[in-house]
């Protein structure tokens, strides 16, 4: 999973699909490798969008498989890294990510913020999408600038022969400007990979999880159907 940039609803929508496919019965793990901007709590630091995954996919696994490597500051991974005095091991998220594939059917991973932002000096989301092996799923946010943005990602995966699985248009904040009405029939027109869907701005009450909303369910599952026709039937994996 990787986004038109940060902020987006990258973790809404992976929680989103984590959910569906649990609902699917369908053995879901879910991967945040690096996540940053993490809060301290009793002197921890909680990486809420690793959480958040593990909670929407029922995840039983060990919150450091999921999450290898979390920094406080908001940053780049590889500027969060090196202010905190650490170094990201690559090799260790792909360990990491191998452990993950042995004991689930199927793997969420989301990224940190666009694609091209770097883990390390050589490695950045796309370059592990590479090693990882990983088809993409691209959430673009809805907002004046998507048309380039949404064609910037899509063609570096492409040019980086990196499959792009579709894309997700999602309408992340409240926006009644031209461009948010006109978004999709352009993206559609534009962009040479599936547009999946749209999401329109969701709102919840605090005691439902917004990646549960009943109208996000219903568009992410007709997703899910649109991906995979021959292996989501009848809520049972093929």
């Amino acid at each position: 999973m990787t986004g038109t940039d940060t902020g987006v609803g990258k973790t809404l929508i992976t929680a989103g699909l984590a959910y569906a496919l649990r609902i699917l019965r369908i053995d879901t793990g879910v991967m945040k490798p690096v996540e940053t901007g993490c809060p301290t709590r009793a002197g921890r630091l909680r990486p809420l969008d690793a959480l958040t995954l593990r909670e929407a996919a029922e995840s039983r696994d060990a919150l450091d498989l999921i999450n290898p490597y979390r920094f406080h500051e908001p940053l780049a991974p590889m500027v969060a890294a090196e202010r905190s005095g650490r170094c990201i091991d690559v090799g260790r998220l792909e360990e990491r990510f191998a452990r993950l594939v042995d004991r689930h059917s199927v793997i969420l991973v989301e990224g940190a913020g666009g694609l091209l932002v770097p883990i390390t000096e050589e490695t950045s989301c796309l370059d592990l999408a590479i090693r990882l092996q990983l088809p993409l799923l691209v959430v673009i946010g809805s907002r004046l600038g998507a048309l380039n943005h949404a064609r910037l990602t899509v063609e570096a995966a492409l040019h980086a022969r990196v499959p792009v699985a579709g894309a997700i248009l999602n309408h992340f904040h409240v926006d009644r400007s031209a461009a948010r009405t006109t978004n999709l029939h352009a993206l559609r027109q534009l962009l040479p990979v599936p547009l999946l869907g749209e999401i329109p701005h969701l709102s919840t009450t605090r005691s439902l999880a917004l990646w549960r909303h009943p109208l996000l369910q219903r568009l992410l599952t007709r997703s899910l159907q649109q991906l995979f026709p021959e292996t989501v039937a009848g809520g049972e994996m093929r």
